[in-house]
């Protein structure tokens, strides 16, 4: 009975499974004015795991020892990952699946460790016409990951940007850059290599959005990003909601509450914006066993060290630093325009805050009939941290030693 009394103050631990989820599926269109088009999809090989936080990336040394039924064997998997989660078309035509062509190139968020990583790239190339009015990505019901929907026009990364939950349509791109002097001037390339020079200048501009279309675009690249850095939280970031509930179990009282949230919130803040910048980067093997030893830490102090000291913050601001890390993954592998990235930084970063204040006050409303503290202490606090200590416990052993 005592046990299923504790699950009613803890029930995270019987629903959830992993950390951090792995970054989600970019699905990127490039398109020129001239027509030419390609769509591209990146996927992380670790997302074929069971349990993808536990399964190292793909390095340049490992693929090199992978034989060529290993190699096919991981195309394969990714076909059919994609055919249960992605649909597109273009203009008022049915939706369908293109047949992507698959390859192994190095990640473009670059090196995580001393080797590159690679990842799966498809590449579906189509050449539109003038009458293209529109390009859009749906994300079906069987979607394991998140689709993000970025778009370039010629090479030029545009602003807004959507990320997909299962079931979701992306945003409606428009298409009318393409322009028809631009389609017959690239024929014309096609046919002489001499007067290249004279053609390659294209003569389809694209129209200036108006202010009101860039906050549009603003708005909803935020949107998209908070929910995302929500959902980091709640409900599949559980060692970050294991570490959220040390905080809180340590007192009900506020300002040690916001203090401790508000150092974890700025140390996460400044690495996630950095890691994101590629301003420093830390392999997994090293963040997620310090991610994990983080929950012991903070939930072994709550039961020895009851009363709150300042001294805390400093543990919390060291954490959070780690913690930040162990997000970087969400915003730093797409190739986002410069405003794109600061707004999908900020946007995500106001989730994860929601993410964070949502799990404190579930769990306040779960304890705020206990108005003994000694009682509160006795029934919550002290088996709640045993809990969470030994699930970081066991996280930092398994993800040093498996």
């Amino acid at each position: 009975m005592r046990f299923l009394k504790i699950l009613l103050f803890f029930p995270f631990l019987s629903v959830f499974l992993y950390g951090h989820p792995i970054p989600d599926i970019p699905v990127i269109g490039k398109f020129n004015s001239d027509g030419n088009s390609s769509i591209y999809i990146e996927i992380d090989t670790r997302s074929f795991a069971e349990d993808p936080e536990q399964v190292p990336f793909l390095t340049s040394s490992a693929f090199e020892q992978l034989s060529d039924s290993n190699k096919t064997d991981l195309i394969l998997q990714a076909k059919s990952m994609i055919e249960n989660a992605l649909q597109l078309r273009f203009g008022n035509n049915d939706w369908y699946l293109p047949e992507f062509k698959f390859d192994f190139v190095e990640q473009d968020g670059g090196d995580l460790s001393e080797e590159n990583i690679l990842v799966l790239q498809g590449q579906y190339d189509i050449s539109l016409d003038n009458n293209s009015a529109f390009y859009q990505i749906r994300s079906q019901d069987e979607a394991p990951y998140d689709l993000v929907f970025t778009n370039q026009i010629n090479g030029k990364p545009q602003r807004r940007v959507n990320v997909l939950f299962p079931n979701e349509e992306s945003f409606k791109f428009d298409l009318s850059f393409i322009d028809e002097k631009s389609i017959a001037q690239h024929k014309v390339e096609q046919k002489s290599e001499s007067t290249t020079e004279q053609v390659t200048q294209k003569s389809g501009s694209i129209a200036e959005k108006s202010v009101e279309e860039r906050r549009e675009d603003a708005r909803s690249t935020f949107y998209s990003f908070a929910r995302q850095g929500f959902v980091h939280v709640l409900p599949f970031g559980l060692d970050h909601i294991l570490f959220v509930l040390g905080l809180f179990f340590l007192s009900r009282k506020w300002k040690p509450i916001l203090y401790q949230v508000s150092v974890f919130t700025i140390a996460h803040t400044i690495t996630l914006g950095l890691a994101t910048l590629e301003l420093i980067s830390a392999p997994p093997h090293v963040v997620e066993p310090i991610i994990a030893a983080s929950i012991a830490v903070v939930a072994l102090e709550n039961i020895f060290f009851p009363n709150y000291r300042h001294s805390r913050l400093f543990i919390v601001f060291f954490f959070g630093l780690i913690h930040g890390l162990g997000f970087a993954g969400a915003l730093s592998a797409f190739d986002l325009d410069p405003t794109s990235l600061v707004i999908g930084l900020l946007g995500f970063n106001v989730g994860v805050e929601f993410g964070q204040l949502a799990v404190i006050i579930i769990v306040f409303f779960l304890t705020f009939w206990l108005k003994d503290e000694a009682t509160y202490r006795k029934i919550a606090v002290v088996p709640c941290s045993i809990l969470i200590a030994l699930m970081g416990i066991y996280w930092t052993i398994e993800r040093i030693f498996v």
